[in-house]
């Protein structure tokens, strides 16, 4: 181990995770942002940006599966799916295998990032880009859903942490804009942090929603690299049983969609909007 080079993560102060690095395969590191994608033998292909992990190749489909098909199958009958940020294509991918989603948008701020990870990371696009139903808008997701005229059944946002370029996605400003764009009966849902260690941004992202969406709530999952605990995922609409649907009923939809997942099933759809009692505490204070 010891002539390996060493990748450390800097999200949090006084702790955190380490990757050996077998190979780097990118780096890119400007005034604005050091961008590194390498190879590490426990997790493949890790892309890393300012010190924080964004993706990897082994866990990712636990986070891409839960953001697409809790929303999509809650909806039950989703033809417009609009995905805010997703550069990496992988959103993109889970999404498209609906095949009753008539017309997907991705709503990306730099075309140089699909460009990149069509590359670097192929696997997790996998050929979504070339699907028919696809319209990549290369825009700023606030300035999109704020002058947006068409209207969706689900909204993504697949956003990084709220510091730096991803901040804006955890405005209010962007929380109208999305709950404008939404069809009566839309689902909004957002990447939250990992709610032990970013509680704050839980707290925040609730109270804002809750001036847009009359049912508000969050829904987990563990993903290893995102470490401390669960990663948290915002989710709002204005339909309250739609976050409280039945087993029978999302087991009827999950077979008539004919996916075949690796993380999401049913009962964990059903499981993940049962939420940590210091969290439900820090929300109701």
């Amino acid at each position: 181990m010891a002539d390996k080079e060493m990748w450390y993560e800097t999200l949090h102060a006084g702790f955190g995770q380490y990757f050996s690095v077998d190979n780097i395969l990118y780096r890119e590191k400007t005034g604005h942002q050091d961008l590194v994608i390498f190879e590490n033998a426990a997790f493949g292909r890790v892309m890393a940006l300012d010190g924080v992990v964004q993706t990897t190749e082994r866990d990712e489909f636990i986070y891409h599966e839960m953001m697409t098909h809790v929303p999509l199958l809650a909806h039950g009958d989703a033809k417009r799916v609009l995905i805010i940020g997703g550069g990496d294509g992988a959103m993109l991918r889970e999404v498209s295998r609906h095949k009753n989603v008539e017309q997907i948008t991705m709503v990306e701020i730099d075309a140089g990032v699909v460009t990149f990870c069509k590359q670097y990371l192929p696997n997790h696009s996998a050929g979504a880009y070339d699907d028919p139903r696809f319209t990549l808008v290369i825009d700023d997701g606030v300035n999109f859903v704020s002058h947006c005229h068409e209207k969706f059944d689900v909204i993504i946002s697949d956003c990084t942490d709220p510091v730096g370029p991803g901040e804006s996605l955890f405005t209010s400003e962007f929380y109208e804009g999305c709950r404008r764009c939404l069809n009566e009966g839309g689902i909004f849902v957002a990447q939250n942090g990992v709610c032990f260690l970013q509680q704050d941004e839980a707290i925040g992202s609730h109270r804002k929603l809750g001036h847009y969406f009359s049912d508000v709530s969050f829904y987990q999952a563990a993903i290893p690299t995102y470490y401390g605990g669960i990663m948290t995922f915002a989710w709002a609409s204005d339909n309250a049983a739609l976050r409280q649907l039945d087993i029978a009923t999302l087991q009827a939809r999950f077979t008539a969609a004919n996916l075949t997942c690796r993380y999401y099933n049913p009962a964990i759809h059903n499981g993940s909007f049962a939420l940590p009692q210091y969290l439900l505490n820090a929300l109701a204070n």
